[in-house]
């Protein structure tokens, strides 16, 4: 209720007019400070934390449950009401709830009405968090699931105590982050949608979620969800990084740190998947501890330049497959004689000799880590992760 709460406010003091937020049937959720225009409906709201049902007919036959965008109601003298400006709280076709505003002394210009209706997204996301069901309240969960990621000590024991997560259970964490996506109010929305929709099928592993500006996090008693699945249920199209189990809630922290490098990883290099685990990624685990500047010093040309990707391709190819020329010539559908020319030029063009086991090792992790960090992007040879 506090971020509802926040919003509300900072909303009402921005357009400098007094609100109400109701639910989708029309319950009040949460209202700013009241000052100026008040009416026998607004005052009743407030006190009795609903409308009457006549009241909630005479705006039914308005067309709010109808409406999409901000809808101009006019008053009701015999029911005591005032015009109002009713923001439908939307999202996708689910309507949430109703953001109302009086409409009178004066009438609210058009650009306050859109700044109102902008503002929706936000309130959509805040509506989703208070209708959570689990085992703590709504915000006592977000609260405590915040800070079993940050490592707090005391976190996993008031999951465990209020029955939201089994005490002899393994606690596997799982990271979905959007691909090419600005994080926004309504991504946020439409990941939390997602992880909702989850929840209410996995009864059996205890789950826990939590919404980040830029990624989501599933925890799970047990083995993780399978990523289809979680993918199956994002509206958006995400990458799914998955930690290691560890055998008590307490070392959840743990877990994600990994699922969201395992994320970050799969995000950069396309080659991995849609899925990663974080035990899985070889090479990877190390290489984003690494400043992506430290490049093998002959490969720093090559990478800057178009013209030479074939010779890069080429060349990660031949030291994913351990220097071998047949299996390298049999990947790539090449002739050994075209194969070795191409090697002769790397050889040339980044003054190297791959004959030296220390050259072949400095550039094979160069390469991977031009990859990491977005520089050098094959187009079709698989990314290896050994």
């Amino acid at each position: 209720m506090a971020d509802l709460q926040r919003v509300v406010d900072e909303l009402a003091a921005r357009l400098d007019r007094p609100l109400l937020l109701e639910d989708r049937v029309q319950k009040v959720v949460v209202y700013s400070e009241q000052s100026g225009a008040m009416d026998d409906v607004r005052r009743d709201s407030i006190l009795r934390r609903r409308t009457s049902p006549e009241v909630r007919g005479w705006l039914r036959d308005a067309g709010i449950h109808e409406a999409a965008r901000p809808l101009r109601i006019p008053g009701a003298p015999h029911l005591g009401l005032l015009p109002r400006v009713c923001v439908p709280v939307r999202h996708a076709d689910g309507l949430l709830g109703f953001l109302w505003f009086i409409d009178a002394e004066p009438p609210m210009p058009k650009s306050r009405v859109a700044e109102a209706a902008a503002a929706a997204p936000a309130l959509a996301l805040a509506l989703f968090h208070e209708s959570l069901a689990s085992g703590l309240a709504s915000h006592r969960e977000l609260e405590a699931v915040t800070g079993l990621l940050l490592g707090e000590p005391d976190a996993a024991r008031q999951l465990i105590e209020a029955g939201a997560f089994p005490q002899a259970r393994p606690v596997t964490v799982q990271v979905a982050r959007p691909v090419a996506a600005e994080p926004d109010d309504a991504l946020r929305l439409a990941l939390e949608q997602g992880l909702l929709a989850l929840r209410r099928r996995l009864g059996g592993h205890h789950p826990l979620h939590l919404v980040r500006y830029d990624h989501a996090v599933l925890l799970t008693a047990g083995q993780p969800v399978p990523g289809d699945e979680l993918h199956a249920v994002m509206p958006v199209p995400v990458v799914v990084g998955v930690g290691r189990p560890r055998d008590t809630l307490a070392g959840a922290a743990e877990s994600y740190r990994e699922a969201l490098h395992a994320a970050e990883v799969t995000a950069r290099v396309p080659g991995l998947g849609r899925t990663a685990e974080w035990a899985r990624l070889g090479v990877y685990r190390m290489l984003t501890q690494l400043p992506d500047q430290e490049l093998h010093p002959g490969l720093e040309g090559l990478i800057g330049d178009a013209q030479h990707l074939t010779l890069l391709e080429t060349l990660e190819t031949y030291l994913d497959l351990a220097g071998s020329a047949v299996a390298t010539s049999r990947a790539l559908r090449l002739h050994r004689t075209s194969l070795y020319y191409r090697l002769q030029r790397v050889e040339q063009l980044a003054r190297t000799d791959l004959k030296d086991g220390g050259e072949r090792l400095a550039l094979h992790l160069s390469l991977k880590l031009a990859r990491l960090s977005g520089r050098y992007s094959p187009r079709n040879s698989p990314a290896s992760s050994s």
